[in-house]
């Protein structure tokens, strides 16, 4: 963990407390022994865990600097990536996470107990039914997701829950400029504005990453998200 703690405040300027370290600890190895039952991640060592999910994980600060989310929505979260691990950083964090996979859902829950994590909803849902829904329709101030869909679908599923003046966060890899440019009539549609492009660099990762950043600048029109499936199936 010294590496990752190295790493977080080098690259991201994140500064980890011994607690949150503890944290990380228990979760790396719940979800270590999750993975060996329920096949929750493809990456299933301790030091592709610390990287390609708690330091990627963290790479989300390089969007919001010094004003970290006071409500963050992480759409298509998984074993919990990267909504966990930045609640661990920020504790007073409003957390929503949603995974339409049952068992990854469970997991999350689990995980949430097993740390004492506050303020955090686990929904098992569809992002489209959640961006219809009055409890969640432009309720958030950040909405994240990281490897979920092309960025023409996914802007479907998370503009609709951020509130007007919110910022839509999409972890990408080497494709990210490419889809940025080709969905940026689909997120005007959606009332979004693509606001920037970050690269990031993962220390014994090849790969290009980027962060793309679409501020929501206009209300959604009520009537997206389509329904659930549409989006995938028919992108704007």
């Amino acid at each position: 963990m010294d590496r990752l703690t190295h790493d977080a405040q080098a690259l991201f300027n994140v500064h980890i407390t011994g607690r949150q370290v503890m944290a990380l600890i228990t979760y790396e190895k719940e979800l270590l022994e999750w993975n060996q039952k329920f096949n929750l991640t493809a990456i299933r060592d301790s030091e592709s865990i610390r990287t390609k999910h708690f330091l990627d994980s963290f790479s989300c600060v390089l969007a919001w600097k010094a004003s970290p989310p006071d409500r963050l929505i992480d759409v298509g979260t998984g074993a919990g990536f990267p909504g966990i691990p930045l609640k661990i950083l920020y504790p007073n964090m409003k957390l929503t996470l949603v995974e339409s996979v049952g068992k990854k859902a469970m997991f999350c829950q689990h995980i949430v107990r097993v740390l004492g994590l506050e303020h955090v909803d686990v929904i098992q849902a569809r992002a489209e039914s959640l961006g219809q829904s009055p409890q969640h329709r432009e309720k958030y101030d950040w909405a994240v997701a990281r490897a979920v869909a092309n960025l023409n679908v996914l802007g479907e599923y998370l503009i609709p829950l951020v509130k007007v003046g919110g910022r839509v966060l999409a972890q990408k890899g080497e494709s990210g400029p490419a889809e940025a440019q080709s969905a940026e009539k689909a997120m005007e549609l959606l009332g979004g504005k693509l606001k920037q492009l970050i690269p990031v660099n993962l220390p014994g990762v090849a790969d290009d990453r980027y962060l793309v950043v679409v501020e929501k600048v206009a209300a959604t029109p009520p009537k997206y998200p389509r329904k659930p499936g549409i989006p995938m199936k028919q992108p704007l």
